[in-house]
């Protein structure tokens, strides 16, 4: 197996060959991983974020629900497929994976089989401090189930670069690792036993006020254990072991990433493991999954909205980065209430902030509530 050592730069053909993609429909040729909502998929995915919800684990609780069996978070759908952008994939060129704007319209219940197609959407070119040139590529994928109907739909963005450039300029090259006192530690696993499931205990729209903040949720301090937990429940497309992954590269040779410190080659997920790999395209240390970070802001609403509120809409923008080490607080604040359609809509501000005290993930939400004076919750329309 031969791979060039050194790193490629996006170059005007790359653009130009991702933009003549925009407006093209795409199925998967094999299962990216996840397939069917199963128990034990559903159950792997919540370990791997860290939810303990019963909705998504206990069968006999689940059956006093409306749903009448487990059903499994919205964010579940990470594992059928990462929404991305990466649809405009350049050989060689790394991806930051940046957000995602989702909209859902059913729950996903035990049972259903999933599937998806993606449409690129837009290829932008820009100049950034992070490195020489970058691109943001932008794509919509559209989830259905085994009944044709469609679960939810979804945009995500790529911010992609060159590792070389982006090395050398280095610009997230000093973020100090994170360090604890153990009465800072001790802080954050108070946190933890605060978390409020909601569960079987109705939030009604009649109950909420403009204002309310949501009770937060905490996640760190971020370790190698957690990733390769939500590998584990989430899957991964460049993931395959020994031989597998062997065949793998020689179809693909330009998805390796070679660590000019070590000289091996390997894929650019590493980036969320090795701290060598990070270094190579200018971080001080490796770092979460963007599909990751936003799981964890789905887990912030579904605890929050209760078995039988729904999650609608959630928008979160990736904007800095959650080094190992780091800690993020999922937190959110009711801005407004209204009826849509028969729906009883709350927006919510929602933002990840680390031990810092930086945004690094800002983001909004509109969940769908039962009402005490009209009932249950309407599902929107796709």
């Amino acid at each position: 197996m031969t791979t060039a050592r050194r790193h490629a730069s996006i170059t005007d053909e790359m653009i130009a060959r991702s933009r003549s993609r925009v407006g093209k429909t795409w199925q998967p040729i094999e299962p990216y991983f996840n397939t069917e909502a199963t128990r034990d998929t559903i159950g792997h995915f919540c370990n791997g974020i860290g939810d303990t919800n019963p909705l998504y684990r206990d069968r006999e609780y689940a059956k006093k629900t409306r749903y009448g069996r487990i059903v499994a978070p919205p964010c579940f759908l990470y594992s059928v497929y990462w929404p991305s952008g990466m649809g405009g994939y350049m050989p060689g060129i790394h991806a930051w994976h940046s957000g995602n704007t989702w909209e859902w319209f059913r729950p996903i219940l035990e049972g259903d089989e999933l599937t998806y197609e993606v449409t690129l959407t837009d290829v932008v070119e820009k100049p950034s401090r992070m490195a020489k040139k970058v691109v943001i590529v932008y794509d919509d994928t559209v989830y259905k189930n085994q009944r044709g109907e469609v679960v939810s739909k979804v945009k995500g963005w790529s911010v992609l670069a060159g590792r070389g450039e982006s090395g050398e300029m280095g610009k997230y090259r000093e973020i100090p690792k994170a360090t604890y006192t153990a009465d800072e530690l001790e802080k954050i696993y108070d946190d933890y036993e605060k978390e409020e499931i909601r569960g079987a205990n109705p939030r009604y729209w009649e109950d909420v006020k403009v204002g309310d903040e949501l009770t937060p949720i905490v996640k760190g301090p971020l370790s190698p254990r957690d990733m390769n937990a939500w590998l584990m429940g989430g899957g991964s497309p460049f993931m395959r072991a020994h031989g597998i992954f062997v065949l793998y590269q020689r179809r693909h040779p330009a998805i390796g990433m070679v660590d000019t410190q070590t000289g091996q080659v390997d894929v650019p997920e590493l980036v969320h493991m090795e701290d060598t790999r990070a270094q190579e395209i200018g971080l001080s240390a490796a770092y979460d999954y963007g599909c990751q970070r936003m799981s964890w802001l789905g887990h912030l609403f579904t605890n929050w909205t209760g078995d039988d509120g729904f999650l609608w809409k959630m928008h979160g923008e990736l904007r800095l980065f959650n080094l190992l080490g780091d800690t993020t607080w999922c937190k959110g604040k009711v801005v407004s209430k209204y009826v849509d359609e028969g729906r009883h809509c709350v927006d919510i501000e929602c933002w990840g902030e680390n031990q810092r005290g930086v945004v690094t993930m800002p983001g909004k939400a509109t969940v769908i509530l039962p009402s005490r004076n009209h009932g249950p919750v309407v599902y929107p329309n796709p």
